[in-house]
């Protein structure tokens, strides 16, 4: 077990409306879903002594944040450079301040204008990839690794269907979901290609938005039993890669089991980082939720139903995959006993599991 284990709890959430033109700034963003986050857990934003986020230059500076939540006397705080990577890991940044007796509540949040400010489509998946490639960003790069995977699984375009359509269902009820509707095959089978096989209903949304946790070692909530942050050769470094398919769960799934004490079967919700739907099987793979001979079958009949109950990065909207890590604490505070939840970074990423 890792010595941080059970001493952090998520006491509070907090989210905006997620939009595709918010026509605010990131820091109004920040300070609605933070507000909302301490109101949620019980406390004000005086009583908060530590500030963590993570962003790729496109959201509002901690110490701003701070200022304007009137937290007089801040302690640790940091603004991590990163994306997706961060969705799992900062809860480790937050709970080992918690075990270091550095912190008592966090403040952990993620603000971005994801559609009408810097989108995400066009950051640059580096130069060397770009030149051997020729790969003009993360969808295309992601998309070559996806064609693969696809080839090696016997999986279709009939399958990442089924992801898609289920994430559309499980966000039919859920206020804040940017998509709601139902997706039949021949509606999906119609949407263009951004990179094929990927076409634009298989890539996670570009939303406006914020979202906030408080993270506390005095307050009550669900528990950070383990995070584990890590990676590889893989769809990240094409040219060096004996398996370009392999993503962060390939690497990272291993370490989260050994430092949990827990195994695949006592995970009742699933949270996966679902930038692009095929990340969904391959993580159900690597976690070790479901064999990959029966991907097929588990997939088509629907039986992922449990996995992003919310509608997940495709449905619900895209706050760099912070939003999830929220409806983990929705689930748990619901009833369910233990939440798995991941941050995708390509073959670079994290993973904590969450527990009532």
């Amino acid at each position: 077990m890792q010595p941080f284990a059970g001493v952090a709890a998520v006491a509070g959430v907090g989210m905006t409306a997620l939009t595709r033109e918010s026509g605010r700034s990131e820091l109004e963003l920040a300070v609605e879903a933070c507000r909302a986050a301490c109101a949620d857990a019980g406390i004000g934003p005086r009583e908060v002594d530590a500030v963590l986020s993570y962003h790729l230059n496109d959201s509002a500076p901690v110490v701003q944040v701070a200022r304007a939540l009137g937290i007089e006397r801040l302690g640790w705080h940091n603004d991590i450079a990163g994306g997706g990577t961060q969705a799992a890991s900062i809860l480790g940044d937050a709970a080992m301040l918690i075990h270091a007796g550095l912190a008592r509540n966090i403040v952990v949040y993620r603000a971005l204008n994801g559609r009408s400010g810097k989108r995400m489509n066009t950051v640059s998946t580096g130069p060397q990839e770009r030149f051997t490639y020729g790969l003009a960003g993360p969808i295309p790069m992601f998309a070559l690794a996806a064609t693969r995977y696809l080839h090696d699984t016997g999986l279709t375009e009939e399958h990442l269907h089924a992801v898609v359509a289920q994430s559309r269902q499980n966000a039919k009820a859920n206020p804040r979901a940017l998509r709601r509707e139902p997706l039949e095959l021949a509606d999906y089978l119609a949407r263009p290609y951004v990179s094929t096989p990927l076409r634009t209903a298989d890539c996670c949304q570009e939303t406006d938005g914020a979202c906030a946790l408080v993270v506390s070692g005095v307050l009550d909530g669900p528990r950070v039993r383990a995070v584990v942050r890590g990676g590889g050769p893989g769809c990240s470094s094409m040219d060096r890669a004996p398996d370009v398919t392999a993503i962060f769960s390939a690497y990272v799934a291993p370490m989260l089991w050994e430092a949990s004490g827990l195994r695949p079967p006592d995970v009742d919700v699933a949270l996966p980082y679902d930038a692009y739907s095929w990340l969904v099987p391959r993580q159900l793979e690597d976690f070790g939720l479901v064999e990959r001979g029966d991907l097929g079958a588990y997939l088509l009949e629907r039986r992922h139903a449990w996995v992003n109950p919310h509608g997940g990065l495709l449905s619900e909207g895209y706050v760099h995959g912070l939003n999830n890590v929220a409806q983990a604490v929705r689930e748990l505070r619901g009833g369910r006993e233990v939440a798995l939840v991941t941050g995708f970074g390509g073959s670079y990423g994290s993973a904590a599991l969450l527990v009532r």
